[in-house]
């Protein structure tokens, strides 16, 4: 594994790339996530595959403070990436949460670059009411800078999703931080929640895995629907796991991704 840097526009975007193996298979982090959360997933395809990892914009050690946190952004990043790394397309699209919002809609826009769709505990947005301005008031509660990593869990608790947090704090001479800013996070959600992409999840041609936490976020309703509109969709239900399902029963998840993407 290594830590690469690719440039598109004023956004520098830092990834985790195994540089070889065989089919490729490209990971998407939720919000508020990064490359590292993702990286155990990633290596366990290799090498079989070759794996990539993004820091998407305003996450890990990518540019933190974007001008752009629109759909179309995300999305362009993701296929710039793809090219600028010299990857082989189409790919294998694995993304949780945000990151499998952004990886349905670089299968809807751009079919040529992707073999197979995985899309954990993410549906096609919309209806969240004020959820990306309460989750930018969470992060904004955090009271960083953190001494140290054990203040950090008084604060975080001790869940997988809390460990992968202060795994990936960026020590600084006053403490250690996040590696997102709390409005970026809000803004970068807004338009997940506010528009459902119906007709984008429709024009999506590759096979599709939905994976879900028993305890998961996503709708049982929204799921069933994203079922029925398209033929090509399996769904698999991962137990006792809840929205982060790759952390929480990283086993499970495992088994069912390699069954998918070969």
């Amino acid at each position: 594994m290594k830590r690469v840097e690719v440039r598109n526009g004023s956004v520098t975007l830092s990834c985790l790339d195994s540089g070889s193996g065989g089919d490729p298979v490209v990971f998407l982090h939720g919000l508020a996530g990064s490359a590292r959360e993702l990286w155990p997933s990633a290596a366990a395809l290799a090498p079989h595959h070759r794996v990539v990892a993004v820091d998407q914009r305003g996450h890990g050690h990518s540019t933190r403070r974007p001008d752009d946190l629109s759909r179309r952004a995300y999305v362009g990043d993701v296929v710039h990436v793809i090219e600028a790394l010299g990857v082989d397309r189409p790919v294998a699209l694995v993304g949780q949460s945000m990151g499998g919002h952004t990886a349905m809609l670089v299968a809807a826009w751009h079919p040529d670059l992707v073999r197979r769709l995985v899309m954990v505990e993410a549906g096609v947005g919309g209806g969240g009411g004020d959820l990306s301005a309460r989750l930018g008031a969470w992060f904004a509660s955090w009271p960083v800078p953190f001494r140290d990593a054990r203040a950090a869990a008084d604060f975080l608790g001790t869940t997988p999703m809390s460990r992968s947090w202060i795994r990936d704090l960026e020590e600084r001479p006053d403490g250690l931080w996040p590696r997102f800013e709390p409005d970026v996070m809000r803004d970068a959600i807004a338009e997940v929640v506010e528009t459902a992409r119906w007709p984008e999840w429709g024009k999506v041609t590759a096979p599709t895995l939905l994976v879900s936490g028993q305890r998961g976020t996503v709708q049982p309703e929204e799921l069933a629907r994203m079922r029925a509109t398209r033929a090509d969709v399996t769904h698999v239900v991962v137990g006792d796991a809840g929205h982060d399902v790759h952390l929480d029963q990283h086993r499970a998840w495992i088994d069912v991704l390699r069954a998918f993407v070969g």
